[in-house]
């Protein structure tokens, strides 16, 4: 495979690919241990950008290790909150003062659009480290006054008290790369946790050039360690060491389910934010300019690479027709090509592998019956690109409504009224996300009390924000991500009882 035309990415950026990517253990840059390396592509080109290294259980266990050391005895669990929380601070300022280069790295990455990239990914990963930074100092237990039936006259002194759970390992996707790592990293490090962090083999170098801000913002060695490698290898023996005492969880439902099962070896406590096939409904009262573009942006944003995709479009019976058609023009317009070409609207799928998962969907949905009415068949050429595309006549025992395809293809289905659209919508095993488009308030209101989502979007649609809570109902997952829920993931509560 040939290597990559790197001309049109920042010098910097360049001198950045050049160099073999190592594993971060303990404050320093090393190989893995077994001196293996493999290749991340480029996926608008499929040529190699760069070589990483492939760490694997040996390169854990020392990651475990140094963790532990940073935990137990390091300068981490002996450091102020306030120190802390300056600390993660100066995380969010060196994103912010790299924005231009990390979103390069998610563009050649991960192949979305790099306007996207830096008003999007980065910026949301600096708010994040912000915003997280303030919590640090704002984890508090509390008094409890007790009444003991079997210890009259006597009194006690109750308090609780909120501490780190320890050595946390954490599995990140690539769907956003950077903002995936510091949704699971700024919580860790604000309640005082120690990390050992995986990113996806896919999209591993905005991880890396994280890794550097960390040593630079003076995150303590041992903090935070990076290990690169495969799911099968270094994932596994994340999710299953023994002295790892909590794993987080970003990807799919099928991989969740074996993070589960790993991490019954010493019962290590696990959050997942897991897949999702998200119910996008649009009311015949809705503001129809608006819900057209919400609708498609809904699927069309990261090339639908979104665990919260708005993959499942309802629409009322007497505007079906015209919402579909609304949303098929503007499949049929988006500019689809390379992240760094200024007017390109969605890139390339990540890989070879999510190429042929969507494509090999597109087939089957066609196949069962939809009908394609913009979009529907892969991009000839280099890379990775699929059309945006609109399947029509779907039905909810149709592959492409019940599993989550993981690309810019929503199915599109009419429904009659709220009788109707409550069962239809939670007619999944998931639980993620949904959105409402209508003018009618109680009606949005009571939708968003029936569906059974973690996110409920009303008139609009992938609002996020640090401060709010985002997680799934049902097999997308457990816990939650961002917000002062997110906290609550990384520490435990213990009770303390006086006798005065």
């Amino acid at each position: 495979m040939s290597t990559a035309d790197l001309s049109v990415v920042p010098e910097s950026l360049r001198s950045f690919l050049g160099t073999p990517k190592q594993l971060l253990i303990d404050g320093r840059w090393v190989d893995a241990k077994s001196g293996k390396q493999f290749d991340v592509y480029d996926p608008a080109t499929d040529q190699v950008v760069a070589r990483v290294a492939e760490g694997d259980a040996a390169d854990v266990d020392a990651a475990v290790s140094a963790a532990r050391r940073a935990f137990d005895s390091g300068p981490w669990s002996k450091m102020t909150a306030s120190d802390r929380g300056r600390l993660i601070w100066k995380v969010g300022e060196l994103i912010e003062q790299n924005a231009d280069q990390l979103a390069a790295l998610e563009t050649i990455d991960n192949g979305k659009p790099f306007g996207v990239a830096k008003a999007a990914d980065v910026a949301l990963a600096a708010d994040m480290f912000r915003y997280m930074a303030g919590w640090a100092t704002k984890i508090e237990g509390n008094t409890i006054p007790l009444n003991v039936p079997y210890a009259p006259g006597r009194e006690f002194h109750a308090f609780t008290l909120k501490e780190p759970i320890g050595v946390v390992g954490q599995i990140i996707p690539w769907n956003f790369p950077l903002l995936m790592a510091a949704w699971k990293l700024g919580p860790a490090l604000a309640t005082g946790c120690t990390v050992v962090l995986k990113p996806a083999e896919q999209t591993p170098l905005s991880a890396l050039r994280l890794g550097e801000l960390l040593l630079e913002a003076g995150i303590p060695d041992g903090v935070v360690n990076i290990v690169t490698g495969f799911g099968e290898t270094a994932g596994a023996a994340i999710a299953s060491h023994d002295d790892v005492d909590k794993v987080a969880f970003t990807g799919s439902t099928e991989v969740g389910k074996l993070i589960i099962g790993a991490a019954t070896g010493n019962l290590k406590k696990v959050t997942l934010e897991l897949g999702g096939k998200s119910p996008n409904v649009v009311y015949d009262d809705a503001d129809l300019d608006l819900a057209i573009a919400g609708a498609a942006d809904a699927i069309f944003f990261n090339q639908g690479q979104v665990c919260s995709a708005g993959s499942r479009l309802y629409v009322q019976n007497g505007i079906y027709e015209d919402v579909v058609a609304g949303v098929s023009e503007i499949a049929k317009n988006l500019k689809v090509g390379s992240g760094f070409d200024a007017g390109t609207q969605m890139g390339p799928l990540v890989s070879r592998e999510q190429f042929n998962r969507v494509t090999g969907y597109l087939q089957a949905g066609i196949a069962e019956g939809a009908e394609a009415s913009a979009g529907g068949a892969a991009i000839d050429g280099a890379g990775y690109f699929v059309q945006p595309t609109v399947l029509k006549n779907a039905t909810g025992d149709m592959s492409i409504v019940r599993e989550e395809i993981f690309g810019p293809v929503v199915a599109a289905m009419p429904f009659r009224d709220d009788s109707e659209i409550v069962g239809k919508a939670n007619q999944s095993a998931y639980g993620l996300a949904a959105g409402i488009w209508t003018r009618d308030v109680s009606k949005a209101h009571r939708l968003a009390k029936a569906v059974k989502a973690g996110t409920v979007w009303i008139n609009c649609y992938s609002i996020f924000d640090a401060a709010l809570p985002f997680g799934g109902y049902k097999q997308s997952g457990w816990g939650r991500e961002m917000g002062h829920a997110a906290l609550e993931n990384y520490l435990q509560t213990k009770s303390v009882c006086l006798s005065l």
